[in-house]
């Protein structure tokens, strides 16, 4: 076996209308897969890159904020498109207040998106997986935050933690029939969720400081750690949270 996709893989990624999401998408399509781009805002931007590359790719547009919503999404992507041979959860959201202040509403409706759905889907994904007793892979988009605590930002902590440990145990049960399960840790990224953070000049250049590599990563710095850990040449690679973070964590 190679590290080249197989000819009509077909891969589900959650959030890709923008940033990380995006250039997955883009990547992926490019390497030969079929992506099913989903989320809730208009993918137009994305099959318009993912075209340009010579890639395929289809939008549906789903509330990924509910479990029903992001199932429903998966089963409509099979029945219209066929088998789904590859999971990435990306799709995610943050809220930033300090742990005194913070809401409930704003703690569920993280937690929600970055861990409830991702897990259901990736049940959902092995389900139809096992049934038909073919393999796949899913990569979850963790974050530095799985493994620092981070600041003003509890909610996000705890889910991306809870990500990294869940890739653990999803890899345990269901690396025998053939589905690897892996997760993927960007540094700070040029994003709308880090918008904030580069607006602050104090905060932006301590972030810089600590970046060995010198420079806050783009999108396209992070889609290679997924489409490798997509592909064949990772299929002994299974339950690990892989940084892509230009040394942020080796400081």
């Amino acid at each position: 076996m190679t590290g080249e996709f197989q000819n009509a893989a077909r891969a589900f990624v959650t959030g890709a209308n923008t940033g990380i999401g995006r250039a997955i998408a883009v990547d992926l399509a490019r390497n030969g897969i079929h992506v099913i781009a989903v989320g809730r805002s208009s993918m137009e931007a994305t099959l318009a890159a993912v075209h340009a590359v010579g890639g395929r790719a289809d939008a549906l547009q789903a509330d990924l904020g509910n479990v029903d919503g992001a199932t429903d999404a998966f089963t409509k992507a099979t029945e219209q498109f066929g088998p789904i041979d590859i999971l990435v959860n990306n799709a995610g959201i943050i809220r930033r207040a300090q742990s005194l202040d913070f809401s409930e509403d704003d703690w569920d409706a993280v937690m929600d998106i970055n861990l409830k759905v991702v897990f259901f889907l990736s049940q959902a994904f092995a389900r139809s997986r096992i049934a038909a007793n073919r393999g796949g892979s899913i990569i979850n988009i963790a974050s530095l935050l799985s493994f620092q605590g981070g600041i003003n930002v509890p909610s996000y902590t705890a889910s991306k933690s809870a990500v990294a440990g869940l890739t653990k145990t999803l890899s345990n049960e269901w690396s025998a029939s053939g589905i690897t399960v892996n997760a993927v840790a960007p540094g700070y990224v040029v994003t709308n969720n880090t918008e904030a953070l580069r607006k602050d000049e104090a905060r932006n250049q301590a972030i810089l400081d600590r970046i060995p590599i010198g420079r806050w990563a783009e999108p396209e710095d992070i889609c290679g750690a997924v489409t490798f850990l997509a592909s064949p040449a990772a299929r002994y690679v299974t339950g690990i949270t892989l940084p892509v973070d230009g040394v942020w964590l080796g400081r």
